[in-house]
């Protein structure tokens, strides 16, 4: 029980200091929002909707969020600036609540399926190398196998980054170097993981944009020739978003949703940048699940998302 308090405890402390930008982004506009106000009126509605859109909540859960504030003034007639706070948080939980997926709390959860596998998505830069190799780190602490597969054969540099990521990791990985062709690697590290008998596959991809065609079809083979090993795979398709870039973020996942059916969400940076309300707006906005955020640079900084843990730590008091 004292092991498991520690690491909760530190869990909640890496999380809280990976959003202390944020809060402070937040709570600042919040102030402003109320200033010299005793109660929620039309002057700090307007006010906190423009503060919502500016942390980067987005306009249409902003808009949302907002909708349900002025219903609840108009139900209660009377409500003071004091319980706004209350009132925000528990719409923002709710909004963070709808996809929340209950069987996966932590990296010791059962895995609906052996092997169970991720197929990671997103463009360049965004941290989708990093966040790999981190959460093959988690997996393995928590138990589990894991193999890589290095399908991003497009730069070398991706393949390399990756092989680094295996060897600091202590997990194997199947490569075919650059210029490989991606669904061929899929299908080899399946097969691998399927003889071996591995838990969790990790498949790297390609983070194109200039050509969504191009990334739609190329996502698709490598899903078609998974298929033809493990019927249901990809179990989890992963796409990682850059929270420091904000409302660019929300346009990445537009894309993407658009390219490939992604089902979860990996949030990286959180820690570097004032943009985490985007969470809040992206979670809404394409009803998919946040399931992992990073607030670091160590590799337990890679956290399974909590929607409970993160809107308690945002809304904390200093």
């Amino acid at each position: 029980m004292g092991l498991f308090s520690f690491f909760s405890r530190e869990k909640k402390e890496t999380l809280n200091k990976g959003l202390e930008k944020t809060k402070t982004n937040f709570f600042a506009r919040l102030s402003k929002s109320i200033l010299g106000k005793s109660t929620v009126d039309d002057e700090v509605l307007d006010n906190l909707e423009e503060n919502l859109i500016s942390s980067d909540v987005g306009v249409d859960t902003t808009l949302k969020i907002i909708g349900n504030i002025q219903a609840r003034v108009k139900r209660d007639k009377y409500i003071g600036v004091s319980e706004l706070n209350n009132i925000l948080k528990a719409e923002i939980a709710q909004l963070l609540n709808q996809h929340h997926d209950d069987e996966f709390e932590d990296f010791s959860s059962p895995l609906a399926k052996k092997p169970y596998v991720i197929l990671v998505v997103g463009v360049n830069g965004v941290g989708k190398t990093t966040t790999i190799g981190k959460l093959a780190y988690q997996f393995k602490q928590a138990g589990k196998s894991v193999l890589l597969g290095a399908s991003d054969t497009f730069r070398a540099a991706a393949v390399d980054q990756l092989t680094i990521w295996s060897e600091r990791v202590g997990v194997s990985i199947v490569s075919q170097g650059m210029n490989a062709d991606p669904a061929s690697v899929a299908y080899d590290t399946l097969q691998s993981a399927i003889s071996r008998g591995t838990d969790v596959v990790l498949i790297d991809t390609a983070g194109r944009l200039h050509n969504k065609v191009g990334l739609m079809n190329e996502l698709t083979k490598i899903k078609k020739v998974m298929q033809k090993l493990v019927p249901d795979a990809p179990h989890e398709v992963l796409l990682v978003l850059d929270a420091s870039t904000g409302q660019n973020a929300i346009e990445q996942a537009k894309q993407f949703t658009a390219a490939t059916e992604v089902n979860a969400l990996a949030l990286t940076k959180l820690d570097g940048t004032a943009k985490g309300g985007v969470i809040i707006g992206i979670s809404d906005q394409f009803k998919i699940p946040v399931r992992y955020i990073g607030l670091g640079e160590k590799m337990t900084d890679l956290q399974v998302f909590n929607a409970e843990e993160f809107v308690d730590s945002l809304f904390e008091e200093k």
